[in-house]
């Protein structure tokens, strides 16, 4: 017989951490200002046309940036780009601005702040969204495309940084 428990918030984040997950840093410029932060919740939906996935906490109001502005650059991190991921992810409580001085940036074509020397760069259009429990899903058509040099990747597993 299949038992079912009640999975609670803890527990489920408890099971979350042994999923390893590339790092990313999601940016965003435009009339609603800038704005960056760390994900490990992104993937590709299609190469016809390229469409990547991000995931966002959507009860963290300055994210609403992304939705205002319209686009999102996915920038994949290298394993010499940690610092840069834990300055974004706002747990050193950085100010917004002070973290866009923690690498090199550009823009492709959305106008999003693009990572120099980062793995790979999707540059985006949101083309739609969806409102899920506590995040919210940015589908975005990737208008711009970097692939940097063949560096080895930062993940995150069991709440800490590695290295494949």
């Amino acid at each position: 017989m299949l038992k079912i428990n009640d999975i609670g918030p803890q527990a489920y984040r408890d099971a979350m951490a042994h999923f390893a997950g590339h790092v990313h840093v999601v940016t965003t410029d435009g009339p609603a200002g800038r704005r960056g932060a760390t994900v490990i919740a992104a993937c590709s939906v299609s190469d016809t046309p390229p469409a990547v996935l991000v995931c966002l906490n959507r009860e963290n109001p300055k994210n609403e940036a992304f939705i205002r502005n319209g686009n999102f650059a996915l920038n994949t991190l290298a394993s010499d780009q940690e610092a840069l991921s834990v300055g974004f992810s706002g747990i050193t409580g950085l100010p917004s601005e002070e973290r866009f001085e923690l690498g090199e940036w550009d823009v492709i074509s959305t106008g999003a702040p693009t990572l120099k020397g980062a793995l790979a760069v999707f540059d985006c259009q949101i083309i739609d969204t969806k409102d899920l429990a506590t995040h919210r899903v940015l589908f975005g058509k990737v208008t711009g495309l970097r692939i940097g040099d063949n560096l080895r990747p930062l993940i995150y597993h069991n709440r800490d940084y590695h290295v494949l």
